[in-house]
């Protein structure tokens, strides 16, 4: 099994207008950054393309991927996505992943598998109500981020305008997504950062890593929701850092189906 192309992609700031400020050019430089960051999960959706590229639907629908942020990303920058071999590993196939900046430096690090086998798709089960985002959020503290607060995030479509544009925005070209009418896998990481950042008030903040297992294709034109629960808050080196299981939900008025599940890591308070 030979080893992928990679992926060079001329990184793109998506969230100069975001409520979190550490995507700003002149508060990120006030946390020692040269300016804006261009988001994790954006940078997550440039690592995506190689598995996808490699497996297709297949791996969208049912496969798993792993990536950890260590050094910023900044906009305009030619980053490149670079793997190793396909191998063998635990009845499937798995890729280890690089996100090298323009100077080689190791910015992030992850993997990708495709089991063996498909799981089938997620048990449809009854809907159940899904709380809606607070009016005013508390600020982000290790009393409101406590492990075992609940949260959750109310559906919302996704729209195939919006949705292209998107694609545009993370320089993905691959045909598939507008054949095949199916929402990208970093489209949906986004919305694990939306469960967490719409219930509690934050200033700027960090996306650390994210693990996640897919257990259905999304397509544009469903509805999707999630839920959350905080698994762990700590401090280190000044930092606090937050973990969040979420769940992620494709639901109609009567029934709803896991799409993917997450381990979401992030500061959520930098120290000054």
């Amino acid at each position: 099994m030979s080893q992928p192309e990679p992926w060079i992609v001329s990184a793109h700031n998506t969230a100069t207008q975001s409520q979190n400020k550490i995507h700003d050019d002149d508060i990120a430089r006030r946390y020692g950054f040269r300016g804006g960051l261009v988001p994790g999960v954006d940078d997550y959706a440039y690592m995506a393309h190689v598995p996808t590229q490699l497996w297709g639907l297949a791996w969208i629908g049912r496969g798993t991927m792993s990536a950890h942020f260590h050094q910023p990303v900044y906009d305009g920058q030619l980053v490149e996505v670079r793997s190793g071999d396909i191998v063998a590993a635990a009845g499937g196939e798995t890729i280890i992943l690089e996100l090298l900046g323009p100077d080689g430096t190791v910015c992030a690090t992850g993997d990708a598998t495709l089991p063996a086998e498909p799981v089938g798709d997620p048990p449809h089960r009854e809907a159940e109500a899904i709380d809606a985002l607070p009016d005013t959020p508390p600020p982000a503290s290790p009393e409101s981020l406590a492990p075992g607060t609940a949260f959750g995030l109310p559906l919302r479509t996704i729209d195939a305008e919006v949705h292209a544009k998107y694609l545009a925005d993370i320089r993905e070209t691959l045909p598939l997504f507008a054949a095949e009418g199916v929402a990208h896998p970093g489209a949906l990481l986004r919305l694990a950062n939306r469960v967490f950042a719409g219930n509690v008030t934050l200033g700027p903040w960090i996306h650390v890593s994210s693990e996640v297992r897919h257990h259905g294709l999304v397509h544009l034109g469903d509805r999707v929701g999630g839920r959350a629960v905080v698994t762990a808050e700590w401090e280190h080196k000044g930092h606090r850092f937050v973990t969040l299981d979420v769940e992620l939900l494709v639901a109609d008025d009567a029934t709803e189906r896991t799409v993917a599940t997450i381990e979401h890591t992030a500061i959520h308070t930098p120290r000054s």
